[in-house]
């Protein structure tokens, strides 16, 4: 990935070019006195679909899981 460094200023100035620069896979830093203090990155996108119930049986949730804690747990008594 191809970094540009670009102070606050000019980011002011040159959004949508910047922008598109980010959109083509460029890191943008921000910098302010020389010091870097933001950067713009592309979003990643999922590369998958999710699909829904794929690990069906993996998980499981124990009968009492609604049920309200002891008043141990709360107070530190066990």
């Amino acid at each position: 990935m191809l970094t540009k460094t670009v102070d606050v200023s000019e980011a002011q100035t040159h959004l949508k070019e910047l922008l598109s620069l980010v959109l083509e896979g460029t890191e943008i830093v921000l910098t302010k006195d020389s010091t870097p203090v933001a950067r713009f990155v592309p979003v990643a996108s999922p590369t998958t679909m999710r699909v829904a119930g794929l690990h069906s049986g993996a998980i499981w949730t124990s009968d009492d899981f609604d049920e309200p804690l002891p008043e141990g747990f709360w107070t530190g008594d066990t």
